[in-house]
């Protein structure tokens, strides 16, 4: 049966080749792939073009979509389009949402959008939860799943990078402080830049087991399922060369990358982009671990940090999110 799945970041390292294997293995599927510049002199989007050309026979059940994750009015008018594309029947109804965008800098200060508040936590996980709670009501009767992505630096002390723990708890000051944070308060922008990531990604787990919770309790929305996954330790990823300092990018090219057949006998989660992608894919398609739910490492199910699973800082965190974007009982469910 015909369903529709949406990919942010789709022009990312790890959503093409989860896109290449849908193309191939998920042939009732729509696409709906959203990028931050849809023009054709971007050259990722050129090559998620090229990915798609591949597959002429798919061509008219995949759309690619300027979406800019910087600017919530953009995805709150985005979820409009598609829920009106949904009751026009000119998109089936959704079987997944696949939220590979993401946003690091660990390099420079401290930014904030055009919203006003911290990018890397908007762009990795308060646009998300929008996109999500607004086209919760347009998936499928059969249900679906909703997919996001966490890494080990969601935990404090698992990853070698670290240098700040991330926490989210549930006290109002500390939690606004997400958003419009303070100066940084050493001139350390790898330490805080990938302080605000892990706490972008300790946030989409929070929202993973809220949401789930919320899900079970609802009658017609239960058969959705939400994952959030760590994908592994891929450095072929773009993002280890972006917005990240010399030394890093070096490590990347010269070593992570040469030696990774090696260093995955050590790191069972160094692995290449095309597998990651393979694993999304199948997720995606509830083809994986059908109808289960919550926190994945690879494809084995997981727990992630003790704090994620605090509930008292997961509705704290939920009220706020709700408020910072904007959520009415109009728009969808779940805002109280």
């Amino acid at each position: 049966m015909a369903s529709t799945i949406i990919i942010t970041g789709a022009n990312g390292s790890l959503a093409i080749p989860t896109i290449d294997y849908l193309l191939q293995h998920s042939p009732d599927s729509n696409l709906v792939l959203t990028v931050r510049d849809a023009s054709d002199g971007d050259v990722n989007t050129s090559t998620l073009r090229g990915i798609v050309a591949k597959h002429p026979e798919c061509g008219t059940r995949v759309s690619i979509r300027e979406l800019d994750l910087c600017h919530l009015a953009a995805v709150h008018n985005f979820a409009r389009n598609i829920a009106t594309d949904i009751s026009k029947g000119s998109l089936p109804p959704l079987s997944a949402i696949v939220g590979t965008a993401f946003y690091w800098n660990l390099v420079g200060p401290l930014q904030l959008t055009d919203d006003g508040y911290e990018k890397t936590f908007q762009v990795s996980y308060l646009a998300h939860f929008a996109m999500v709670l607004r086209l919760i009501k347009n998936f499928r009767p059969e249900g679906g799943r909703i997919l996001l992505f966490t890494s080990d630096g969601h935990e404090a002390g698992k990853n070698a990078l670290e240098k700040f723990p991330p926490a989210i708890c549930s006290d109002p000051t500390q939690l606004e402080l997400l958003v419009k944070p303070a100066e940084d308060a050493s001139p350390d922008a790898f330490g805080h830049g990938f302080h605000r990531y892990a706490n972008s990604k300790l946030a989409l787990v929070m929202f993973t087991h809220a949401l789930n919770r919320r899900l079970e309790r609802d009658f017609k929305l239960k058969k959705i399922t939400v994952v959030v996954m760590n994908p592994g330790n891929m450095a072929e990823s773009r993002a280890l060369l972006v917005n990240t300092p010399w030394k890093l990018i070096i490590l990347t090219k010269l070593v992570l990358r040469p030696l990774r057949p090696l260093l995955s006998y050590m790191d069972p989660t160094a692995r290449t982009v095309a597998a990651a992608g393979t694993d999304v894919a199948r997720l995606a398609m509830n083809e994986a671990h059908p109808g289960e739910r919550g926190y994945f490492t690879l494809l084995t199910p997981d727990q992630g940090s003790r704090e994620s699973r605090d509930e008292t800082s997961q509705n704290a965190l939920w009220l706020k999110s709700v408020q910072w974007v904007g959520l009415t009982l109009q728009d969808a469910p779940f805002v109280k």
